[in-house]
């Protein structure tokens, strides 16, 4: 498993460090126990040292005794009891510092019993007579006893020894491994952060080369997603013959070939679309003149009939024809309606300046009755857009209006509210109003609320505005409750917004 740069140089770091503290843990137990041997050595030393005293000690008090019995000086005597404090002093000495050693102390348990008899001694001989024989006697009767007290002073003394080379053998010991452990940790610390230099700059070295290939990477990326986007900019456009050249086989290029693939289905697909379009355009000119032709015949052949039969028709005959000319007017509106709802949204955008407010009295007075009033705010913002398309909405929605009205009479007002990247402009009657549930029914084709045979509706002008608004991205909704007039809101772009692509220049009928 390869690892990277960062857990690199942590495990590196980490291993140093835990050299580092294995090192300052030896050092520690290294100093510890040279400080512990030492004592130890220094102990020892003690040791002898009042060993040798207490020996010298005794054969000190001896030579005062025989002083005194040879010389008859008193300063003997004073001599011989700072001696006999100074040896109960070193015994004492030795006893505390070889409470730890079990046969030093039976050892001396043995020389405390000696020296007590010694003391005793020296004692009985310092109360005798001073004389030279006294003297000669003293050593004689005493030889045996110091012979004993100092082969147990030896003995400790040999014991001694032998630690003391342990001791020191091990003190020496200690004092060579702890600058040996430092030298040899420091020196791995060392090696182990060169190691971890050297990789950190292979490593860097490795990065700047991969950042150097990921950036020429990007760079041709880039370029190549800037193809992509100036093929969608041109698709959005309207032109599909575009191509992208990238002959790779990565992700980039499957996409780019599938593009290609896709804006040669769409210029297909459009070819097909304005074949289809101008078989639709034909079918307009054909229900325009071929099916309006016979319409026109009929309605004649019915004023004819009205004109030289009035006289012998009934009644009944009368409100037949009237019935025959209404259904034929009926026929016509709905075929106009019909090639208006095929053409709205295909009419090529013109963007000019539009004053609104002057948009909209043109249009009431166009398509509004005297008896109507229309309220128009104070201010209508102009702004550039498609004029025909707009014009066609307010004369759809207006027209709507009094057409839907219950009385011949009424009142109308306009409202705009400016949004961030768009216009909403409201259409308010005073008419009927309109239940919740067709709220969303009027704006379908052919959809009409009243009896077809009463109103002159074809149910289509609501489905063309939808559809006009739709195609400018905008919205259109109502608002309305029956009795309380209604209120059709809808959205315009203050850009102009691209539409359909248009494939033939069309009329729109109102």
């Amino acid at each position: 498993m390869r690892l990277n740069l960062n857990t690199k140089i942590r495990l590196g770091f980490g291993i140093a460090l835990i050299v580092l503290l294995l090192t300052s843990l030896l050092a520690y137990i290294s100093i510890q126990q040279v400080a512990y041997y030492t004592n130890r050595v220094e102990h020892t030393y003690k040791v002898l040292q009042h060993a040798t005293e207490l020996r010298t000690q005794i054969r000190d008090a001896q030579a005062a005794i025989r002083g005194y019995l040879l010389l008859t000086d008193k300063s003997y005597l004073n001599n011989y009891d700072g001696l006999t404090t100074s040896v109960h002093a070193s015994y004492q000495s030795l006893r505390h510092l070889t409470f730890d050693n079990p046969s030093h102390q039976r050892r001396l348990d043995t020389l405390g019993t000696l020296l007590t008899q010694e003391i005793l001694l020296l004692d009985s001989w310092r109360q005798r007579p001073p004389t030279i024989y006294a003297a000669r006697d003293l050593v004689r009767s005493d030889r045996r006893q110091l012979e004993e007290i100092r082969a147990i002073i030896a003995r400790i003394k040999n014991s001694e020894d032998l630690l003391l080379r342990e001791r020191t053998r091990d003190r020496d010991i200690w004092e060579r491994m702890a600058p040996m452990a430092i030298i040899g940790s420091a020196v791995l610390a060392i090696l182990i952060v060169l190691w971890l230099f050297s990789r950190i700059v292979q490593e860097l070295k490795e990065k700047e080369s991969l950042q150097a290939e990921l950036a020429d990477v990007n760079r041709t990326t880039t370029q190549r997603i800037q193809l992509i986007e100036n093929l969608a900019e041109q698709v959005v456009l309207g032109d599909y013959k575009v191509k992208i050249r990238d002959k790779e086989q990565d992700s980039l290029g499957k996409l780019a070939g599938s593009l290609n693939r896709m804006t040669q289905t769409l210029d297909n697909t459009f070819e097909a679309l304005n074949k289809r379009n101008l078989e639709l355009d034909q079918f307009a000119y054909v229900a325009s003149h071929d099916l309006k032709a016979p319409l026109r015949g009929i309605g004649a052949l019915v004023k004819w009939m009205e004109e030289e039969l009035s006289h012998e028709l009934s009644a009944q005959m009368h409100e037949y024809l009237n019935m025959l000319k209404g259904r034929l007017t009926r026929l016509d509106d709905l075929i106009n309606g019909l090639l208006a709802y095929a053409r709205a949204g295909r009419t090529q955008p013109l963007p000019e300046e539009v004053d609104v407010r002057e948009l909209v009295a043109e249009v009431a007075e166009m398509v509004v009755p005297h008896g109507f009033t229309v309220d128009l705010p104070p201010s209508l913002p102009p702004f550039l857009t498609d004029r025909l398309s707009l014009q066609q909405v307010f004369t759809n929605l207006l027209s709507n209006a009094v057409k839907h009205h219950h009385s011949g009479q009424g009142h109308l007002s306009i409202g705009v509210q400016e949004l961030k990247k768009e216009y909403e402009v409201s259409v308010t009657d005073d008419g009927p109003g309109i239940a919740p549930e067709y709220h969303e029914k009027i704006f379908q084709i052919f959809q009409t609320l009243r009896d077809r045979n009463t109103a002159e509706s074809t149910g289509i002008g609501l489905s063309i505005v939808r559809k006009i608004i739709e195609e400018h991205k905008g919205s259109i909704r109502v608002q309305s409750v029956p009795g309380q007039g209604a209120t059709f809101v809808f959205t315009w772009p203050k850009a102009l917004a691209p539409v359909s692509q248009v494939i033939t220049p069309a009329t729109v009928l109102f």
